[in-house]
């Protein structure tokens, strides 16, 4: 898929972008990326903030993304977006939850995104051997005998990836709270080739 956008070194001019393939960051499996014995991995992020933060300058951005686009993805640690779809800071909106389906919540995100902060374009991006895949609703029950409550929110399991982003798409494409519903698109990314393949809505 080539898509125009702003070059961020040459505002007043775009760029042809190919987004197609994905890759996934090895940075953190070697031996140096190991958790250390007692090590606290909420400790680790904040020293590594205090690196970012010594050489971190105001970028002066508004809140606005650049390209005017919002992606909805799932949370799974093997999708590096910004890496794979060629983003920068500043360019996008991220949705990400478990599965990166379309829920209540994904609507308000969007409904925000849209009406106060401009954006007009949807990507939604799931992907090959999730582990929704693996669950039913009776996740839910389980959570229940053991906790005492059943959960209010729906697990959103799914069996075939494509009909789950179509379902995504439809429900992006029919919500009455979003202005824009014209340019929504939908992928499934494959964590063995790191290809975005487009569903077709149909």
């Amino acid at each position: 898929m080539a898509i125009f956008v702003p070059s961020h070194s040459r505002p007043d001019r775009f760029v042809t972008s190919n987004v197609v393939r994905m890759t996934t960051s090895a940075a953190h499996t070697g031996p140096e990326g190991a958790m250390r014995a007692g090590e606290n991995v909420t400790d680790r992020l904040l020293e590594a903030n205090r690196r970012y933060a010594e050489a971190f300058k105001d970028p002066g951005m508004d809140a606005r993304p650049v390209l005017h686009v919002a992606v909805v993805a799932c949370m799974d640690a093997r999708l590096d977006l910004h890496e794979a779809l060629g983003l920068e800071l500043g360019d996008c909106h991220t949705i990400r939850n478990a599965g990166g389906v379309v829920t209540d919540d994904v609507i308000r995100s969007l409904t925000i995104s849209q009406r106060k902060l401009g954006t007009r374009s949807v990507v939604l991006i799931h992907h090959t051997n999730c582990g929704l895949e693996s669950l039913t609703e009776d996740f839910r029950s389980e959570l229940e005998m053991e906790v005492g409550q059943r959960p209010a929110w729906a697990v959103e399991s799914f069996r075939d990836v494509d009909q789950d982003v179509r379902q995504s798409m439809q429900r992006v494409r029919t919500s009455p709270f979003l202005l824009h519903t014209d340019d929504v698109r939908g992928f499934v990314f494959d964590v063995r080739t790191g290809l975005l393949r487009e569903v077709d809505p149909a």
